[in-house]
């Protein structure tokens, strides 16, 4: 399977959004009125806007970028190794131009990898970036181009098979594959929290790159090839 995919040319990425405002009272009353609009038939019975809007940052209207962690494969005398590098911080517009300059440095066939990207982090960055008017690299433009020169991968699509109905979080199949599970800290659920009361920003950096080390092992099964080992992957830390 992806027989034909050169790892040296795939970007995983993972991106983690939190809500805009630290609580729904701080939203203005007009955006308030379009999230209760916008969530009206995602709220169980008798849950109110208010109290829904812990999942803002699912929704890129409403959400924000705080960060963005990317994964590239090398390769010397045919070891195979992973380095991550993660863009993270409460501006936005700051996170996402410093990915977009990654990019542009990059050749504009680079495949992007993520897990249920296709639905999510792919959107979603675009979205963020039309808001922030920034403009969308190449890489994620996917307007007037065919499904086969669009070079998107999405280890949830792989491996839905053709299911359209399938949904497979990225905990349950790296379980299923005996790939260490990243979820051993936080999970989604849990970043507005961490992020808004906690103020933790590196402790959802490392959530993020967990991500990304676990999309890439996936990645890497789907070819039949064997798992990294720890000293395979390499972790640029940011700047102080």
């Amino acid at each position: 399977m992806l027989e034909n995919i050169d790892l040296q040319q795939v970007l995983v990425l993972d991106i983690e959004t939190v809500p805009q405002c630290s609580s729904f009272d701080e939203l203005p009353e007009d955006i308030q009125q379009l999230w209760d609009q916008k969530t009206r038939f995602q709220r169980r019975e008798g849950e109110t806007a208010s109290e829904f809007y812990s999942k803002g940052g699912i929704l890129s209207e409403f959400g924000k970028i705080i960060c963005i962690s990317v994964g590239i494969f090398t390769k010397k005398i045919e070891r195979l190794s992973l380095r991550i590098k993660s863009f993270y911080g409460n501006d936005e517009k700051e996170v996402i131009q410093s990915f977009i300059d990654l990019l542009k440095k990059q050749p504009e066939s680079l495949i992007l990898c993520a897990h249920n990207g296709k639905e999510f982090d792919f959107p979603y960055l675009c979205r963020r970036m039309i808001i922030n008017g920034q403009g969308i690299p190449a890489q994620l433009n996917i307007q007037g181009k065919k499904p086969w020169e669009i070079m998107h991968l999405d280890t949830m699509d792989l491996w839905k098979f053709g299911d359209y109905k399938n949904y497979t979080s990225l905990k349950l199949l790296a379980r299923v594959l005996n790939i260490p599970s990243p979820k051993d800290d936080i999970n989604g659920s849990m970043v507005a929290q961490v992020y808004w009361e906690d103020k933790d920003l590196e402790r959802i950096r490392v959530y993020c790159e967990k991500d990304v080390i676990t999309t890439a092992q996936i990645l890497l099964r789907f070819k039949s090839l064997p798992a990294l080992s720890n000293d395979q992957i390499t972790i640029v830390e940011p700047k102080s």
